[in-house]
C-alpha cells in the first residue's frame, strides 16, 4: 500500500514515464542522439544536488539567472555563475551568442568526496569576455545527467546587469 501512495506523490511531483520534464521543444532522444559519449546516469537521491533528480525544478524555477552579462570597463562580461553552481546534475550545457553555434563551457569536475561537490574553486572561469555591446542574444541547452534536456533563450536587456 505504502508503494502505491509513494508513487502517487511522485506523479503528482512530475514523475512518471521518465521524469522528464523539458522545455518545448527539448527531446531526450535528440541530445542522446547529439551526445552519444553521454549515458544516463543513476538518480538515486544523494541530498547533495547531484543528480538531474535532484537539480531539475531549482534549474527550471531559477531559469532567469541562468546567465547575466556585464557591460564592464569597455567589455561584455558573459556570466554563467548559476549554471556551473548545479553542474553536478548535468552532463554539459551550452550556449549560443546571437545565433552562432552551440559552443560546449567547460565545467570543473563535482567534488563528490567533500560536503560541498558544487564547488566553484577561484581559479574556474565563470564568465567569457566580449567586445562592447556585443552580446544581444543568448541561446542555452542543458542536458542533464539523466540524458533529458532544458531550454532557453535571453535578450539583452533580460540578463543585463546594471
Amino acid at each position: 500500500m505504502l508503494d502505491w501512495i509513494l508513487i502517487g506523490i511522485a506523479l503528482a511531483l512530475g514523475g512518471g514515464s521518465g521524469g522528464e520534464k523539458a522545455e518545448p521543444g527539448a527531446d531526450a532522444s535528440a541530445a542522446k542522439a547529439a551526445s552519444p559519449a553521454f549515458a544516463a546516469e543513476d538518480q538515486t537521491p544523494t541530498g547533495k544536488f547531484t543528480t538531474a533528480a535532484e537539480i531539475k525544478q531549482i534549474i527550471e524555477l531559477t531559469k532567469p539567472n541562468w546567465v547575466a552579462v556585464r557591460d564592464y570597463n569597455g567589455q561584455d562580461l558573459l556570466y554563467v555563475t548559476h549554471l556551473l553552481s548545479w553542474r553536478c546534475g548535468m552532463h554539459e550545457f551550452r550556449l549560443s551568442v546571437n545565433g552562432e553555434e552551440m559552443e560546449p563551457w567547460d565545467m570543473p569536475p563535482c567534488y563528490l568526496d567533500t560536503a560541498t561537490p558544487n564547488a566553484i574553486k577561484p581559479e574556474v572561469q565563470v564568465y567569457r569576455t566580449f567586445p562592447p555591446g556585443h552580446v544581444q542574444r543568448i541561446e542555452i541547452e542543458i542536458l542533464f545527467d539523466d540524458l533529458s534536456t532544458a531550454r532557453a533563450a535571453f535578450s539583452r536587456d533580460d540578463i543585463l546587469l546594471p
